[in-house]
């Protein structure tokens, strides 16, 4: 955030940032949606509807998940929730106490942390780099004094992109469940993966026990409509009703009545548009960055991130991309966010955007090294 509003300065005195610190699209929500969007607001009173969701969303959701995994889902193993962002608070106060430990990826996106600590639960960092792909192991969870109450994976994940071996998936999903720990598979980049990558696998074609967090804000390329649901099993589904039913009353009625139509086959072929987009944005990274001296990369399966080590150019990546935004305009989001230890010399760059974004952005970067070094 404070990237975000340092650039929307720069933006205001010089009018030239090139945004690449945003974890969101850089399109509109797809044609069915919009045009949805406009007969609910003629046709839908917008009043409250069920606190899981409409009935109508839920079902879509669940034929998603029918068609995209081949397992079986009912609307009634759906909550819709207001973004993930609301799954995931929801789901941490329905299933954890107050001293609870729950297990998470280091790097990893900074939420998790957060909210766990600020609702009470101790968080164990799992020491994730290169040698497992920045992905958590059973041989992780084994080493742990105790078994923790929670397990949070993402596949693919932010920052670094990596995904879960289908195979991996399933021995951590059965771990969990043998040893009592509740998986929560955030799967909210589904749909945003390249060439030869990882099967993309759900955590409920290894356990029913398991929480599987998604959300049309990425793939579905919604972010300010916040709506995300969960697969939940039932032994957890009062808790999350009267919890849901308090705080938060139901989900955004026209995002509901919208999103019903993100599944259409209109709208994914919109979609799938965007990620060979992302796909050509993703190539000219992975080739322009080590051409500036940053080779050493996060492997970049899916999302629309690319992580890299800065170590030999700062330990300061706060700074260093103060100072890469004040000398070229680009915007890049520092690692300290997402790694509480060795983020100091870490950034994660955005390739969500515009194509030509994306060269002018390794055009700045590299002036800027260049100069730096005295080339």
């Amino acid at each position: 955030m404070d990237v975000w509003k340092a650039a929307a300065e720069r933006a205001r005195t010089h009018g030239d940032v090139i945004v690449l610190a945003a974890g969101q699209p850089s399109t509109p929500a797809p044609a069915p949606v919009l045009r949805a969007t406009k007969a609910a607001l003629d046709a839908e009173l917008l009043g409250y509807t069920e606190t899981f969701g409409t009935h109508e969303l839920r079902e879509a959701i669940a034929g998603h998940h029918r068609a995209g995994y081949g397992i079986e889902v009912s609307a009634d193993d759906v909550v819709v929730t207001t973004g993930s962002s609301g799954a995931f608070t929801l789901i941490f106060l329905a299933a954890f106490d107050i001293g609870d430990t729950v297990a998470v990826a280091r790097p990893g996106y900074p939420a998790y942390r957060n909210t766990l600590s600020a609702l009470g639960c101790r968080v164990i960092e799992l020491d994730c780099g290169a040698q497992t792909r920045y992905q958590p192991t059973v041989e992780m969870l084994e080493a742990l004094p105790e078994p923790p109450a929670g397990l949070i994976v993402a596949s693919p994940a932010n920052p670094t992109g990596t995904m879960i071996t289908p195979d991996e998936l399933a021995a951590l999903a059965r771990w969990c469940d043998a040893h009592g720990t509740l998986l929560i598979s955030d799967e909210i980049y589904h749909g945003i993966v390249y060439g030869d990558h990882t099967p993309t696998a759900t955590a409920w074609q290894t356990s029913r026990e398991s929480v599987v967090i998604g959300s049309v804000s990425k793939y579905f390329s919604m972010t300010g409509w916040r709506l995300g649901w969960m697969l939940v099993p039932p032994g957890l589904r009062p808790a999350l009703q009267r919890l849901a039913s308090n705080m938060t009353v139901c989900p955004p009625a026209i995002s509901q009545y919208a999103a019903v139509h993100a599944f259409d086959p209109e709208s994914r072929a919109e979609l799938d548009g965007h990620v060979r987009r992302y796909a050509r944005n993703r190539a000219l990274l992975l080739e322009g960055l080590p051409e500036l001296g940053l080779t050493d990369l996060a492997p970049a399966d899916g999302a629309f991130y690319a992580y890299a080590d800065i170590s030999h150019l700062t330990d300061n990546s706060t700074r260093w991309c103060a100072d890469v935004l004040a000398g070229t305009g680009v915007a890049l989001a520092p690692g300290i966010d997402f790694d509480t230890r060795d983020g100091s010399h870490t950034v994660r760059l955005s390739f969500a955007g515009a194509t030509a974004d994306i060269e002018e952005a390794l055009v700045r970067l590299g002036r800027y090294l260049d100069a730096r070094v005295g080339k």
